[in-house]
């Protein structure tokens, strides 16, 4: 479980970037943690890991305070940031150095998942494209098998081929006790890998729901000529017709358009949250 409570943090004093921010996310769920760029995700994610250090409040995973830094707390996560630097040496002999930091790190994992890739243990990481280099610290990021994984904008890089794996990849190997943060602007690229729904705009959570909460409140619509729903939330020209968001009063099933909601909650968010209070 990841709480934080009355978290104060700024670069600058005169310009706070979160005030008495409070969230809780659930263990065993994937949370997306969604927002426009210059929002606060990256500086959010570095307080999660101990990277930074908030002003005021607390920052706790398991009931441990993550500020502390303590050796047990830092091994059960493992952090790929959007902006690292690989060594130049190979893939096994980065394995072999860094593996040791996770107790839990699965060597097996680690092989298959780089046939997957289509990557040789045998290359010099420096010489890979960005892609290639995502590849592989996505690979070693889930043979970690960490309670916590966080990326921070995972799909930058990839090609489409590869953004499809990623997903894959997330559903068939993560166990039912790991905790997945997925920070991105990319909405997209998640489809529907999410059970969580955190969007993030200026320092603030504007929206904290659940993925079949979400499809219990809100229903999607799409048609190939303009309807009058007197009763959308929201709506928007896509590739053959138009898509609205409106209150689910009848209960009908539709699927959550990540990218559709996260559009519509920028333009009428009071409207999106008055639909969660009823």
């Amino acid at each position: 479980m990841i709480r934080i409570e009355n978290l104060d943090f700024w670069y600058h004093k005169k310009k706070p970037l979160f005030q008495q921010l409070r969230l809780k996310l659930e263990t065993g769920k994937i949370h997306g943690i969604l927002g426009k760029n210059g929002t606060g995700k990256t500086t959010l994610l570095k307080l999660l890991i101990g990277g930074l250090s908030p002003k005021s409040g607390t920052i706790k995973i398991d009931d441990q305070d993550v500020s502390n830094r303590s050796v047990g707390t830092l091994q059960n996560i493992f952090f790929l940031a959007e902006d690292y630097q690989v060594p130049s040496i190979s893939i096994s002999n980065y394995v072999k150095a860094y593996s040791p930091f996770y107790p839990q790190f699965n060597h097996d994992v680690i092989q298959r998942l780089l046939r997957t890739f289509e990557l040789s243990p045998k290359s010099t990481l420096n010489t890979f494209s960005l892609g290639q280099k995502k590849k592989f610290m996505i690979a070693f990021g889930i043979a970690c098998q960490t309670d916590y994984i966080i990326f921070d904008e995972p799909t930058n890089g990839l090609d489409i081929p590869s953004k499809s794996q990623f997903r894959k990849l997330l559903a068939a190997e993560l166990t039912d006790k790991q905790t997945v943060l997925i920070s991105t602007h990319q909405v997209r690229d998640l489809g529907q890998l999410l059970d969580t729904v955190v969007v993030l705009d200026e320092g603030s959570i504007i929206f904290n729901q659940g993925i079949q909460q979400i499809e219990k409140q809100l229903l999607f619509t799409k048609s190939n000529t303009a309807l009058e729903i007197t009763d959308a939330l929201y709506s928007e020209k896509i590739l053959g017709g138009h898509i609205y968001v409106s209150p689910n009063v009848q209960q009908a099933i539709s699927e959550a358009e990540l990218e559709v909601l996260f559009n519509a909650i920028s333009a009428n968010q009071q409207g999106i949250m008055e639909t969660f209070k009823s």
